[in-house]
């Protein structure tokens, strides 16, 4: 395989998670008894840019289908997030009635919906059409379709460039990231600004998520390869925040090569720190297959020694970073029962691989638990505002990553 940005050969692996379905590819009760498609699940890193990256195995539009199950909104905390943002982005560029934003991978509104608000004119690129819809029923206006350099140029002929354009969560979702970069690169205008959020590399390497590692991402990325991908569609970055959200990311500014943004001491300061963890040598990355194997058996002796004790064990949070969890630690509905979660769409199918039901919420206030496992563990804090009531009825709360944790609350 060769580096999906700089063309190298690729000499290094990352990890290797077995084999594995699809995250997000829920099943219906009709389907449990069709064959299910599983794809390697290995990830590699080029040692000339060193971007992370996924075998190939999958197209994106084997992954992003129109009965995608992933709705942003469903998510308070990452709502309250896009608010912010939205006002703080509003406030940075003066964006007003005159200006023009453009989202790459809208999802279901959830942000643009405070542009509509703001009176700010706005468009949405979404290739999923059950959240493309949501989207258009909240007012917004949505092209169904996967972001590209060819779009984006059409887009330019109608002379819709952007004073603003977003990509929240999507740079690591896409194959050709050359392609979509060199999309956003002609898609703002002289003096417009991109702003990406993705998760940071460093953290994931340095707080075991593997769990994060799933087809649908396929980059991981640090602030040094973006830079180098940047360069090459013509932009560069001029500044950076580091963000607790999904565990910690990154929310990179991004602008044409040419354009008056004086850098950040921000991006430099972030780049001398990823040197200094090793991200531009193949021993940081070397050691990362051991970590996922300990969180691994951790976990699967948890649920092991809790089922010898006669314990109850759900989960909360049908999400696809612990789709990957379960499926690589071999986790079935022996272990655990069913798992809740709040999105709608969700409910009454099944997880990928594991073929635990997915509940609503509310059967977790009727049944007698000893241990909610929460899959989405960047979200403790919400999850277990959520379960207040209870927890305070004896359940205990438990995370796997980065270290298995029972939580007193």
């Amino acid at each position: 395989m060769n580096c999906r940005h700089c063309g190298s050969e690729i000499r290094h692996n990352f990890v290797d998670l077995g084999y594995a379905p699809p995250s997000n590819a829920y099943l219906s009760r009709d389907q449990l008894s069709a064959p299910e498609v599983y794809l390697p699940l290995r990830v590699v890193v080029c040692d000339r840019c060193w971007l992370v990256q996924t075998e190939d195995y999958a197209t994106a539009e084997s992954l992003f289908k129109n009965d995608y199950a992933y709705f942003s909104s469903t998510s308070t905390s990452f709502l309250k997030h896009a608010e912010i943002y939205c006002e703080e982005i509003m406030r940075r560029l003066s964006l007003s009635s005159d200006s023009f934003v453009i989202e790459v991978a809208s999802n279901d509104g959830y942000l643009l919906k405070n542009f509509v608000k703001a009176g700010v004119p706005c468009l949405g690129v979404e290739p999923t059409k059950d959240t493309a819809n949501a989207a258009k029923n909240l007012g917004i206006e949505v092209i169904d379709e996967f972001f590209s350099e060819d779009l984006a140029t059409s887009l330019v002929r109608e002379g819709r460039t952007a004073d603003l354009v977003i990509g929240n969560n999507v740079f690591a979702h896409v194959p050709n990231i050359n392609d979509f970069t060199k999309g956003l690169a002609a898609l703002v205008k002289p003096e417009g600004v991109i702003t990406l959020e993705f998760p940071h590399l460093l953290q994931l390497i340095e707080n075991s998520q593997f769990d994060t590692i799933y087809h649908e991402h396929f980059s991981y990325l640090s602030l040094t390869t973006v830079q180098s991908i940047f360069e090459g569609a013509g932009l560069r970055v001029w500044d950076v925040d580091q963000l607790p959200i999904h565990g910690g990311s990154l929310r990179v500014y991004g602008c044409l090569k040419d354009a008056n943004f004086e850098c950040s001491p921000a991006v430099d300061a972030l780049v001398n720190l990823e040197e200094s963890a090793g991200l531009s040598s193949p021993a940081a990355y070397l050691a990362f297959q051991d970590q996922a194997e300990r969180i691994k058996d951790d976990l699967l002796m948890f649920l092991l020694e809790a089922k010898r004790d006669g314990k109850s064990i759900a989960a909360y949070g049908a999400a696809a970073k612990g789709n990957t969890l379960l499926n690589y630690a071999g986790v079935k509905t022996d272990l655990i029962s069913y798992v809740c979660d709040a999105a709608l769409a969700k409910q009454g199918k099944f997880l990928p691989g594991s073929h635990i039901p997915v509940c609503s919420p509310d059967r977790l206030m009727t049944d007698q638990l000893d241990y909610i496992l929460v899959l989405p563990w960047n979200l403790i804090d919400e999850v277990s505002s959520q379960l207040a009531e209870i927890t305070t009825q004896g359940a205990k709360l438990v995370t796997a990553i980065p270290s298995l944790k029972i939580l007193d609350l």
